[in-house]
């Protein structure tokens, strides 16, 4: 069975949406685009050979009767595309953040199961090639039982998207609650919530604003630094979100007790702590050098993957939307459980409440 899919939001992002189901015609195609903007979804459909695009919804939905919507736009208007299409029913990918206010997310969770369809959301690094292979060193043992976690998300405000936030003081970014926070820590988050099963641990936050103020708009309300402790019953962690420390960093750590697991989303590679094989300082001295292996051996399959095709920016993307397709063929389990993308949206409603100036 090959689903029928339409892109809603024609979007940067979308490109790489389209690009990872056009390599799996077996379960998927994309038969329209949609965006309020028509030349929009003009361009895209034309980019990928897509028949069909609108800049009405509703009429999208009664013409080209999808199977599964993306819906990538803003995440403004995230709740209520989604809705029209659950009620067209549709079944939803949903780039994160999932709504800008948790009771939304519960509400659109609750639409969707209430209609017998299924969701997910973006959360493509969580299934890039480290991330299985994290999971697979943890099922066979060698992490032992996780204590604590560290989650480092780096965001560099100079980069590609972080210069069109500061371009732009009427960039959808600055309207969220948790205006650029809001727009990333989904990705810092989802990297706790595997380890820490608590339905609602206690969160302290601290946040920084490191960048001068000089727009008098805005983007002078932006909080490029956060530092959070995530206090569960058995399992603690670190989440830092940084704009400004370099180089700009993606990884987790996850100290067991068998084993720390360091897993670098840039790097694609995961290592295992090394400890000395004795008390003498040589087997210390050489320490460095087990470690290295470890980065070489990484470097060396990335290479591997790199010459065969199969070195993707997007592979978690294209693995994530693969996931939920075949969920839904063979009413299967979702790729993420509704709990931790609603832990998730929870956490975020609190670190945002924390925040020195409300913005709900």
């Amino acid at each position: 069975m090959s689903l029928k899919v339409a892109i809603v939001g024609c979007g940067k992002i979308a490109d790489a949406h389209v690009e990872a189901i056009l390599t799996m015609p077996d379960i998927g195609r994309v038969v329209a685009a949609c965006d309020r903007e028509i030349l929009l979804a003009e361009q895209l459909a034309t980019r990928y050979g897509i028949g069909k695009y609108y800049d009405d919804l509703d009429q999208m939905l009664a013409h080209e009767k999808p199977d599964v919507v993306h819906v990538t736009t803003p995440p403004q208007s995230h709740f209520e595309i989604a809705c029209r299409a659950v009620d067209a029913g549709c079944h939803l990918y949903v780039e994160k953040p999932l709504t800008p206010r948790h009771p939304e997310a519960v509400d659109l969770i609750d639409r969707v199961v209430a209609a017998q369809r299924k969701l997910t959301i973006g959360y493509a690094p969580f299934f890039d090639p480290p991330a299985l292979e994290m999971r697979q060193l943890i099922r066979d043992g060698v992490l032992g039982t996780p204590v604590h976690v560290e989650s480092f998300f780096g965001y560099p405000l100079t980069g590609p998207f972080g210069s069109v936030i500061l371009g732009d003081a009427g960039h959808w970014v600055h309207g969220l609650p948790g205006n650029l926070l809001q727009n990333n820590i989904d990705h810092l988050l989802n990297k706790i919530v595997e380890f820490v099963d608590d339905a609602a641990p206690k969160l302290q936050v601290a946040f920084y604003r490191r960048n001068p103020t000089r727009f008098s708009d805005a983007r002078d309300n932006l909080v490029d630094e956060m530092r959070l402790l995530v206090a569960g019953e058995k399992v603690s962690a670190y989440g830092t979100f940084s704009a400004h420390a370099q180089p700009m960093s993606h990884f987790g750590r996850i100290f067991g007790t068998r084993n720390t697991m360091t897993v670098d989303y840039i790097g694609r590679s995961v290592t295992l702590e090394s400890s000395p094989s004795g008390f003498g300082a040589l087997s210390r001295a050489i320490l460095p050098f087990a470690h290295a292996s470890q980065y070489a051996r990484a470097g060396f399959r990335n290479l591997s993957r790199f010459a065969h095709s199969d070195y993707h920016y997007f592979a978690g993307l294209r693995h994530l939307i693969r996931l939920f397709y075949t969920s839904i063929v063979d009413d299967g389990p979702l790729p993420i459980a509704y709990r931790d993308i609603l832990r998730i949206s929870a956490m975020t409603a609190e670190i945002i409440a924390q925040l020195p100036v409300s913005r709900s």
